[in-house]
């Protein structure tokens, strides 16, 4: 069948099963965006191509899709770059199309023209320059292939305008072949076997779950596994909501900011058995002394993970879609869980006692509205039932220690990059892909300006968010640190509270609201998830409330400021 290059961008997105794209229109997808006219493809117009890439990630993490976004060249392109390194930090499969100058104008420094290709090597899983309309329906298949096999990522392909404007026979490819890429999905089943012995053989084990855990939907059986054994189990920031944060097992997020009784658990443990994490540095701290007494095994797709941050005792490598139901029903058959119980009681009564001894805590009876009791609040009233969307600081980190995930796929917020500005595109883009699910935006005064214009697309389309701004007129995170680290001096760390958040929604379409006392806080709260429609709620926070435990910067996972005091 015969069409343009551009009609044939869209037929392969459907062929692909996409839905929906975000993007911004300009000069070299002219072609492209008339090509969604005729079609009637859904389309979601954002007011920033940053804007459009963080709601396709948002879009991605909620539903489990690839999520896709246009943008034109040039700074359209360059544009993406944020939101293309967020996803490749945190594994997320999307798709980036972009537009360039035509071929022969392409290496001349032309208006709009930047090399894609070039910019985005060291953050995606692959890339492509279309110059010639007879490659785009294999790159438009390659590309949707790489970007959700294996470790998901983002891919970028760029299209030449001349290539939107050509004609071509559109026959799209049934299969890929790849010479280099052949993403392992089963792996050594003698691997799975070394580690059932080696946890039987354990007096003190502890399970540390990542996000890939999230990204490949295996939750259900780490929690068959966990409710089977009791066995200890603490979470990245990536991995939360896996397990859900109230079960008695769950002792809280591991890491820089994680609970008293996750980081001693993980000095203290003898084996430790990660699944689909990267052992990040916010979780390791001071790399030699993590985990010193344990035996250390890894579960990752990634082989280039294994023993790249911390070294491992054992590894099994492979889709936990393969490794993790193997593991738990090679463990039932080994042993009768009830006998596991009882072996590792010891182990379980000793964390038990962490938990009770320095479990997360904050001034209850403050009189001014305290950024623990907010989070306490929002998660009393969804109940565990919504998809919660953060950017990147102190309220990141409150949200991760206080909200009760009961779900996967609960907590969207930029892990790896730490992006601020991610949370109102992203929360959009879930929003979009799960419209029976409440969806709830917590931000930072200083967050929610990087991509505050975002509020208007919400508007526009009528998405019900509800979107909580904790304004303590700080650089929260930074502020901290400055505190902390830097004898109080508050370098540029300060807005000094100039914006007024709620007449800023107002102007861009959404209704606005704000907390000045706790009294008010849970009443307004229920007004705001009530009201149809987005609403922005502002909570006045204090500036110099900070997030603990906090491990400092090189020190020992069991070295953490607890509300001042050092343990």
């Amino acid at each position: 069948m015969k069409m343009l290059g551009a009609e044939a961008v869209i037929e392969a997105l459907r062929r692909e099963g996409v839905d929906l794209v975000f993007g911004y229109p300009g000069g070299a997808v002219l072609t492209l965006y008339d090509a969604l006219y005729k079609t009637n493809f859904p389309h979601i117009l954002t007011r920033h191509e940053q804007g459009a890439v963080h709601a396709a990630d948002g879009y991605a993490r909620a539903t489990g899709k690839v999520g896709v976004c246009f943008a034109t060249s040039g700074p359209g392109g360059t544009n993406l770059i944020t939101g293309i390194a967020t996803a490749y930090m945190d594994s997320v499969p999307l798709v980036a199309i972009t537009g360039q100058v035509g071929v022969s104008l392409i290496g001349k420094d032309s208006f709009q023209e930047a090399d894609m290709c070039g910019i985005t090597t060291p953050i995606t899983k692959h890339n492509y320059l279309v110059k010639n309309v007879q490659e785009l329906p294999r790159v438009l298949k390659e590309a949707f292939y790489i970007a959700r096999t294996g470790r998901p990522g983002p891919v970028v392909i760029d299209i030449s305008k001349d290539v939107f404007n050509s004609t071509i026979d559109f026959d799209y490819p049934a299969s890929v072949m790849l010479r280099g890429y052949s993403p392992l999905f089963a792996g050594d089943a003698a691997a799975v076997d070394a580690v059932i012995t080696a946890l039987l053989q354990a007096k003190k084990p502890l399970l540390f779950v990542g996000g890939g855990v999230n990204l490949s939907d295996t939750a259900e059986q780490l929690r068959e596994l966990t409710t089977l054994t009791e066995l200890p189990v603490t979470a990245s920031l990536m991995g939360l909501g896996c397990i859900a944060s109230d079960a008695p097992e769950h002792l809280g997020m591991l890491g820089m900011h994680g609970t008293f009784a996750a980081n001693m658990a993980t000095v203290e443990c003898d084996l430790l058995i990660a699944v689909g994490a990267r052992f990040d540095d916010r979780v390791t701290s001071l790399v030699k002394d993590f985990a010193p007494h344990a035996k250390i095994v890894h579960f990752d797709i990634d082989p280039a993970e294994v023993n790249k941050n911390v070294r491992c005792d054992l590894r099994v490598i492979g889709d936990l879609r393969w490794s993790l139901p193997l593991f738990v029903n090679k463990f039932k058959q080994t042993l009768i869980p009830q006998a596991y119980r009882e072996a590792i009681a010891a182990w379980r009564l000793q964390v038990e006692d962490w938990k009770q001894e320095n479990p997360l805590s904050y001034n209850r009876a403050s009189e001014v509205v305290m950024p623990q009791a907010l989070i306490e609040c929002i998660s009393k009233l969804t109940q565990g039932k919504a998809i919660i969307v953060t950017d990147v600081g102190q309220h990141q980190m409150w949200t991760a220690q206080y909200y009760n995930f009961t779900k996967p796929r609960s907590l969207l917020t930029s892990g790896g990059l730490g992006t601020m500005g991610y949370g109102l595109p992203a929360a959009m883009g879930a929003q979009l892909g799960m419209p029976d699910t409440p969806v709830i935006l917590v931000t930072g005064d200083g967050s929610i300006m990087m991509n505050c214009q975002e509020l208007a697309t919400t508007a526009d389309n009528g998405l019900p968010l509800k979107i909580i701004v904790c304004n303590n007129q700080v650089l929260g995170m930074v502020n901290q640190w400055q505190r902390t680290f830097y004898d109080q001096r508050y370098s540029h760390s300060t807005t000094k509270g100039a914006t007024d958040f709620v007449k800023l929604a107002e102007a861009m379409g959404v209704t606005g609201l704000r907390v000045t006392k706790p009294e008010e806080l849970e009443t307004v709260l229920q007004q705001a998830f009530a009201l149809e429609g987005p609403v922005l709620v502002d909570v006045l926070l204090p500036a110099a409330e900070d997030v603990v435990p906090m491990v400092p910067p090189g020190g020992r996972l069991d070295q953490m400021i607890l509300g001042g005091l050092e343990s």
